[in-house]
């Protein structure tokens, strides 16, 4: 392992927090792979949380968050980021507000991330989905 691998790793990390933060998803597609190894915990109470596996549906769900939730209450900070080769976890903390039902969730967050080729081949988030599902449950 390269320090020029831990660095094209950590580059393409902070460029998808800026363009998550901008809500650029032309740029965010162009940042996923094709196919990308996609998890998040199924959750049938919450719209924008679902199977992925493209590049489009990948960028697609900042799209789905942001209708679905109030965009002045979203919060999201971070912790720690830690690179290791392709892969990089970052911790933190998110909250948010539901929009049809005005509840706010909130919780710690973990991202598992891994970049091949300048771009993002593994999006795996762990999160508190039983506050997000309560928040979206009228």
């Amino acid at each position: 392992m390269t320090h020029t691998t831990v660095d094209a790793t950590r580059a393409t990390v902070q460029n998808f927090l800026a363009l998550r933060l901008a809500g650029d998803t032309e740029q965010l597609t162009a940042l996923f792979a094709d196919e990308v190894d996609w998890l998040l915990a199924e959750n049938p109470a919450v719209p924008w949380i679902r199977p992925r596996s493209t590049a489009a549906e990948c960028a697609a769900q900042f799209t789905e968050l942001t209708e679905h939730t109030v965009p002045e209450d979203a919060r999201a900070s971070i912790d720690t980021i830690l690179v290791d080769g392709t892969d990089a976890v970052l911790t933190g903390h998110l909250s948010g507000t539901v929009r049809a039902t005005g509840k706010s969730f909130e919780g710690p967050f973990a991202l598992r991330l891994t970049v091949e080729d300048g771009r993002i081949t593994r999006h795996h988030l762990y999160e508190n989905s039983l506050s997000i599902a309560e928040a979206c449950t009228p």
